[in-house]
């Protein structure tokens, strides 16, 4: 892809990470008569949660915190006090974790369109071949793909909840106040929001590109000439990686400085709703369409609209999701055993370990709907 495509990071962000969190947290089981004995420390209505998950939620909670400190810089004792909250919350969020994604089941809601899609994005960003050579790369970083991949399906089914049951209503009225006591902050650069349509010519000779260039061309024409929808078309036939967005390069837009200039000079003679002609960059040809544009200087409230509400969003969703995991807490069977702390309060009771059963005696459990239930 070009080069200047830095602003795509979230899926390799979250793959290195997951990989990073699950990797050797497997040291909490023992054996016992030849079976693992799982230590089990939690139960929420239809599921457990065990020491292993919760040495894995440590764990990414760590890694969160090493990778905060490396960037923003913090001393010894705000790390410290980092670690201690969230350790604090470790038993909490996963509580809060399992029960939203048995709400989300019990929404009927599906994820396994959104999950492919994911996974296929962090197999572009991470430069694989296909679907098994990315179970392959997890695999070398001692993870059990399945789990790594339902890990992420819990992740998509968590943000689907929010956005259904838990999302923030925000009025125009809150917009425009908000805007008017910080219009100082929409004081902007010119900036531009950009789509694109990639054609690639990576691991074709250079005989074919041509035809690749050609292709390109009729896409535009089917945009400019026939009317078609710029999103739909990248959605469609894009190589990037972006295809899945309908070519939307998101992020905070691009200033005049932030393109080369074989891209940047194009683009800042066009309108809002204007493509590129068809660009030659390193590894192929690339459209551009220019979806916003922000002139230089105070910014309307209705350019800024989108960022604002996502401004109050964030302010507003921490409460309203307290409240409604509290209201979850109520309707759902939790038990948490001695010894650990719950900070939202659930009491705790004694609970008996588990011996996880041979793959042969699984099914037949799991029938009987007793597998891991130690109550």
């Amino acid at each position: 892809m070009p080069n200047m495509r830095t602003f795509r990071t979230v899926a390799t962000s979250f793959f290195l990470l997951a990989m990073a969190g699950m990797a050797g947290a497997q040291g909490t089981a023992s054996q016992s008569a030849g079976r693992v004995v799982e230590d089990v420390i939690a139960r929420v209505h239809n599921e457990i949660i065990t020491l292993s998950d919760l040495n894995r939620a440590r764990q990414v909670v760590l890694q969160e915190i090493a990778q905060e400190c490396s960037q923003n810089g913090c001393t010894p004792e705000r790390r410290e006090q980092m670690t201690k909250e969230g350790e604090m919350h470790l038993v909490r969020d996963l509580i809060d974790q399992s029960l939203m994604v048995q709400r989300a089941k019990d929404a009927g809601i599906s994820v396994e369109t959104d999950l492919v899609r994911y996974l296929d994005q962090v197999r572009v960003e991470n430069k694989l071949k296909d679907m098994e050579e990315l179970e392959r790369a997890v695999e070398q970083q001692g993870l059990v793909f399945e789990d790594w991949k339902d890990a992420i399906r819990k992740r998509l089914l968590q943000d689907q909840l929010i956005q259904r049951e838990v999302r923030p209503n925000i009025t125009d009225a809150e917009v425009e106040e908000y805007y008017q006591q910080h219009k100082e902050e929409f004081i902007r650069d010119e900036r531009v929001f950009l789509a694109e349509i990639f054609c690639s010519i990576e691991g074709k000779p250079e005989s074919e590109w041509p035809a690749v260039e050609e292709k390109c061309k009729v896409l535009r024409k089917r945009v400019v000439d026939g009317g078609e929808e710029f999103h739909a078309i990248a959605k469609a036939f894009s190589d990037g990686s972006t295809a899945p967005q309908g070519g939307d390069l998101g992020g905070n837009g691009f200033g005049p400085t932030d393109l080369p200039p074989e891209l940047g000079e194009p683009v800042f003679k066009l309108k809002r709703g204007e493509l590129t002609g068809v660009i030659r960059v390193q590894t192929g040809f690339i459209i551009l369409r220019v979806n916003h544009r922000y002139e230089k200087g105070q910014q309307p409230v209705e350019n800024v609209k989108g960022e604002i509400q996502q401004r109050i969003w964030q302010t507003k969703l921490r409460p309203a999701l307290r409240e409604y995991l509290t209201g979850l807490r109520q309707q759902y069977y939790l038990l948490l055993k001695p010894g650990y702390v719950d900070s939202e309060g659930v009491e705790s009771m004694p609970i008996t370990e588990v011996a996880a059963r041979k793959p042969e005696e699984e099914e037949d459990v799991k029938k009987k709907r007793k597998w891991f239930w130690p109550f």
